[in-house]
């Protein structure tokens, strides 16, 4: 008996204040992996009909599926600034893709090495600045390429040959198994650059869906007649504005003799038959819709694919036990729909982004949850998993008692959104605007024009019901919901004249 006294005395002391009960309470590992332009329409656990996607469902068929996830501003860099912030846009000072996003800023992973983790960054960066908060970072350059690319470290560039997708997920295994300290817990974002445009796919996927034909979104022909005229003044059609090298009719010019010889083999007799084809009109778009999707597809497999590696490691390693998978992308994106592809606009396809998160033995395997949350909440969200404080000056909210089921009884009921990139890529009008669960409104201030959509009636948003008498009552209303939300986010009124949006200049002292 005093033996025993004797052994437990000496367990308790050497797990410290936390006892036995530190143990029960470890706190969770994340891996946070993240696409660019990945369409939720694009992934079959919401239901896609052109494609299937069984390693991302295996997220949300073990885990938990969000219905209505937003963005704040569905443009690439200032996504990911206001992931890394908790802020909106004009807050963290990432209004445009043009501009260098302010690393000395607060930002979670920071908060996380405070808190006792350690933090990896690896992939898309897309930030300009060099990335802190991270014990170990390799960051593509820019937008980076599909194949072959130069990647940023802290030790210089490296360049490393092979397919960029395949190869960010060799980085992050390699880091999970060897490089990370393994007596901490560890936060990883593992950042895919596909499927951004133009959609090179990898040398696996060259030739799939040949032979195949994409279902076309029911609003591929739209003509935006019902709306302002923001909407048919853009540059973004898949049947005016996609070019020679989005539709692959030009071979790329950074692969070596042996990936140029696979891409010859998949496109050459596509393109020589379609040059033989002459087609035009309607023809000619019905072409370049299918060659646009399926390279985009093709895109999306491997990313699926890797996926399934990093699921299958976590499985055998034994640490899938203990760590909390989030999959996500910067913004939604456009598959036709409207005729579009890209992002940019307060509208759904662009506006809503995939949200998958699983954790074992705390949310129900096979989860759905149709609250409304935005990339706002994804730091307060990881900082509230790992157990460390949440700053008051951040503008989110964790969805931590989502996932456990349990909903909050003030969680937002409206979001809101603001996109500060005109003139710019693709000629989509500045615009700002407050979605709840049945309706939207939308104010392009650079063209004083006011939308409104009632979403039960008018899924696809293709008539603007602004301006109605039925619904003068509910736009009232509405307007009084947008002012609230600037007050509440602190968004100064914008009267800049129409340009490339400025960042104040310093105060001198």
């Amino acid at each position: 008996m005093k033996l025993l006294s004797y052994f437990l005395l000496t367990v308790f002391t050497a797990l410290g204040p936390l006892g036995l009960k530190g143990v029960k309470q470890q706190r969770p590992n994340v891996l946070f992996l993240f696409a660019d332009d990945h369409a939720y329409q694009a992934i079959s656990a919401y239901g896609s009909n052109r494609n299937r996607t069984p390693n991302i469902d295996r997220i949300a068929n073990e885990g938990m599926i969000f219905h209505r996830a937003f963005v704040t501003n569905s443009i690439c860099a200032p996504s990911r600034a206001v992931i890394l912030t908790g802020k909106h846009s004009h807050l963290n000072g990432q209004l445009t893709n043009g501009m260098r996003f302010d690393g000395g800023q607060q930002t979670f992973p920071k908060l996380l090495q405070k808190g006792g983790y350690q933090t990896a960054m690896i992939g898309k960066w897309h930030l300009k600045s060099n990335p802190t908060g991270f014990d170990f970072w390799q960051v593509l350059q820019g937008q980076g390429p599909y194949y072959n690319p130069e990647m940023n470290t802290a030790d210089g560039v490296k360049k490393i040959t092979g397919y960029t997708t395949d190869i960010i997920t060799d980085l992050t295994l390699e880091w999970l198994k060897n490089s990370r300290d393994k007596d901490k817990p560890f936060f990883i974002m593992s950042q895919h650059k596909a499927p951004h445009r133009n959609w090179q796919p990898g040398p696996k996927h060259l030739n799939k869906y040949d032979g195949v034909e994409i279902t076309e979104p029911e609003t591929l022909r739209d003509d935006y007649k019902t709306r302002s005229s923001a909407a048919s003044t853009q540059a973004m059609t898949i049947r005016n504005h996609l070019s020679s090298n989005d539709l692959k009719l030009r071979t790329p010019g950074n692969l070596t003799p042996e990936q140029k010889a696979k891409w010859d083999a998949a496109y050459g007799p596509k393109n020589k038959a379609f040059a033989e084809a002459k087609l035009e009109g309607e023809a000619l778009f019905k072409w370049k819709y299918q060659r646009y999707v399926k390279d985009y597809l093709r895109c999306i497999d491997s990313v699926d694919e890797n996926v399934g590696r990093l699921l299958d490691y976590l499985d055998k390693s034994g640490l899938a036990e203990n760590t909390v998978i989030i999959y996500s992308s910067d913004q939604g994106w456009y598959l036709g729909e409207h005729g579009w592809y890209d992002k940019r606009w307060m509208y759904e396809e662009s506006f809503r982004t995939p949200l998958l998160v699983r954790w074992p033995k705390v949310i129900k395997p096979g989860s759905k949850n149709y609250d409304l949350v935005q990339n706002l909440d994804y730091a307060e969200t990881a900082l509230d998993l790992c157990g460390v404080k949440i700053p008051e000056d951040m503008q989110g909210a964790s969805f931590v008692p989502l996932l456990k089921g349990e909903r909050p009884s003030d969680w937002r009921k409206s979001l809101y959104y603001h996109y500060y990139e005109f003139p710019g890529a693709h000629s989509v009008r500045r615009h700002y605007g407050v979605r709840t669960d049945k309706h939207k409104l939308i104010y392009f201030y650079n063209l004083d024009a006011w939308e409104m959509y009632d979403l039960e009636q008018d899924p696809n948003e293709l008539k603007s019901v602004y301006g109605q008498p039925k619904y003068a009552a509910l736009t009232k209303e509405l307007k009084t919901e947008l002012d609230r939300l600037r007050e509440l986010y602190k968004v100064p009124e914008d009267t800049r004249p129409v340009g490339k949006p400025k960042r104040p200049k310093p105060k001198k002292k």
